[in-house]
């Protein structure tokens, strides 16, 4: 039950409130205001009001908060127009035009379907209001003028680019999911596959239903109806909640965290109905881990996982991908592997950019390019890391792992192959034991023993796994490493 304060104790607790925030380096905003208690026959004066505050507080190490956000959903959903319109601060026109600015490549633009991930950057300040390129013109200027960051995945929606998909919800470890779908269209093609992945790696999520100034209100319940059913179906087990207000916006996000609260907006990218909530949403949505378990991890040695390797002119080898543990700075002497003979090779690290900009340092949980110089001229690849050398990387070609099959024709037995995903690890191997069974179907559990086709990978115990081959699909974990020192000598 809220008691409320009068006009004159909201004001002076505001003003306290702000002075608190101001000495401790952070800012606050109102989000949401509301009448508790009516003045007697009418009289403001004697209304009493509650407020919900938000305060933000960039960590001293940080520029801004920053969360990664991956982008699923079948082809022609809308996906990339969606980042467009929110990116770029300008509508749709119905045809596409908003999506051109997100796409890496020729075919891309012919089609209009996403095959390649790309990244896209959306900003708030601290009074909540969005920083994109509408007023500037740079990745560096929102960086700046941002005190929250929301880096987009824009992942491919075509069912034979799935396998792409699958390594960005993977390799990059979005903190949330935002599952677009079209509402003419329905929950159809890829989407229940997207949803399913995204739960398998226990990544939260949010749905944005799409192109409603085009879909027959009948049909747009029908949509609804249908998300409902899928998402409190026993295999989900969340609880959809339609955001139509501010309230609802704020209550979505506060509940995200739980991971069983599945919020759904309902928007169009042409007439902007409903973006001032997803926006809304977006900004007081909470960053996932606490600061204790942050801290921890950056205490860690580093650990780099590359998921993009490049060659550019007088710079040499450069590397892109995610932190997950430790610091890297200019300057610090690295190890890089494994090689195809699971060699680690000692590099220095030149430079570094994060969100297209020049900087020293980076921190857990941060994406950045490094550059390796051109100095280093041995062959790099996606899966590899960039480790510290106090670090003793134990590469490994066979892997032991608790797996759970999702969906199988027939039986699985041993000599089965499938490319698995661990991180940013993608790769073909065979399934070269089963313990106390000899052979699985789908629904069945089972600890196994698998072996990489072509070179050995770094890895952790506990790592979440998923394995695909056609329509096979299979989720498990990681539970125990053969180092390629320890099989090599046992040949």
């Amino acid at each position: 039950m809220l008691a409320g304060l009068c006009e004159d104790d909201m004001t002076a607790s505001l003003e306290t409130l702000r002075q608190m925030a101001q000495r401790l380096g952070a800012t606050i905003s109102v989000l949401r205001e509301r009448v508790v208690v009516e003045g007697e026959n009418g009289d403001a004066a004697m209304q009493k009001k509650a407020a919900e505050i938000l305060v933000r507080k960039v960590p001293d190490d940080q520029n801004t908060i920053d969360l990664r956000v991956a982008v699923l959903g079948n082809m022609d959903a809308g996906k990339s127009t969606l980042l467009g319109v929110l990116t770029q601060g300008e509508l749709d026109n119905g045809r596409g035009r908003a999506r051109l600015n997100l796409f890496r490549h020729l075919h891309e633009i012919q089609s209009g379907r996403t095959s390649s991930i790309s990244h896209e950057i959306l900003g708030f300040n601290s009074q909540g209001s969005i920083v994109n390129y509408q007023k500037l013109q740079t990745a560096e200027e929102i960086c700046e003028n941002a005190s929250k960051l929301i880096t987009f995945i824009d992942l491919a929606g075509h069912q034979k680019y799935l396998k792409t998909t699958i390594f960005g919800l993977t390799g990059y470890s979005p903190h949330f999911a935002m599952l677009v779908v079209s509402a003419n269209g329905g929950v159809a093609g890829t989407t229940k596959e997207h949803l399913g992945l995204a739960m398998a790696l226990d990544v939260p999520i949010f749905v944005v239903v799409s192109k409603i100034d085009v879909t027959p209100k009948h049909l747009l319940q029908k949509t609804i109806d249908q998300l409902e059913v899928i998402l409190k179906s026993p295999g989900c087990k969340r609880v959809p909640m339609s955001v139509n207000s501010e309230d609802d916006a704020l209550t979505a996000a506060s509940n995200m965290t739980s991971g069983n609260v599945t919020p759904f907006f309902t928007v169009s990218n042409v007439t902007g109905e409903g973006l001032e909530l997803l926006s809304k949403f977006l900004n007081v949505l909470p960053p996932s881990g606490s600061i204790q378990e942050r801290e921890k991890l950056m205490n860690d040695p580093a650990e780099f996982q590359i998921d993009e390797t490049y060659q550019m002119p007088s710079v040499g080898s450069v590397v892109g991908g995610l932190l997950t543990k430790g610091t890297i700075r200019e300057g610090d002497r690295l190890v890089i592997g494994p090689t195809d003979e699971g060699q680690f090779i000692p590099i220095t690290v030149n430079s570094i950019h994060r969100n297209r900009a020049p900087c020293r340092i980076v921190r857990t949980g941060q994406g950045a390019s490094v550059a390796l110089g051109s100095s280093f001229k041995a062959t790099v690849r996606k899966g590899m890391m960039l480790l510290s050398p106090c670090i003793e990387p134990q590469p490994c070609l066979y892997f032991q792992a608790n797996i759970y099959v999702l969906f199988h024709t027939t039986a699985i037995h041993r000599g089965f192959q499938a490319t698995v995903y661990i991180g940013n690890v993608r790769q073909t191997a065979t399934l070269e034991a089963m313990m106390a069974k000899h052979s699985i179907q789908t629904n069945d559990n089972a600890t196994v023993i698998f072996k990489f086709v072509k070179q050995p990978e770094h890895l952790h115990v506990g790592a979440r796994l998923l394995f695909r081959q056609g329509i096979t699909k299979g989720i498990g974990q990681v539970t125990q490493l053969f180092p390629l020192e320890q099989t090599t000598a046992h040949r």
